[in-house]
């Protein structure tokens, strides 16, 4: 994966669960955390023409993550559709991978809540930070 963008995030006591260690829900938090972040660095969308939802989530865990560790969140973006994009994540903490992910967000038009098409800004900003063009 592309260690291009990065985005790094203690763990907090709010986090754990009755095990201690970070719940499993939080993890989409982290990514959530990671994926607007770089949606903000690269795109700088504009929120009064389109905005981004998510369509699709799906995490597997590796290990648990406990309160002291610093979790970073590793994102690439692997393909831009017609009105959707598809993101891969890996989190790693203290060196070690301890999750991955992926999601597929759509744009959609804010006003009537519908897809719309990726914005070619989006689509020319992405494939310059990835350094590849999408189709």
């Amino acid at each position: 994966m592309s260690d291009q963008y990065t985005f790094e995030i203690p763990v907090r006591y709010r986090d754990l669960d009755t095990y201690g260690h970070v719940n499993n829900a939080v993890y989409a938090t982290y990514i959530e955390d990671a994926r607007v972040n770089y949606l903000e660095d690269v795109v700088e969308p504009d929120r009064s023409a389109y905005g981004f939802v998510v369509a699709n989530l799906q995490l597997s865990f590796e290990r648990p993550v406990t309160l002291g560790e610093r979790v970073v969140v590793t994102l690439e973006t692997t393909s831009i559709g017609r009105t959707s994009v598809a993101q891969e994540y890996e989190l790693h903490a203290d060196g070690e991978l301890v999750a991955t992910g992926e999601t597929t967000i759509v744009t959609v038009d804010p006003d009537e809540g519908r897809p719309v098409a990726v914005p070619d800004e989006v689509r020319t900003a992405v494939a310059a930070f990835e350094g590849r063009e999408f189709e």
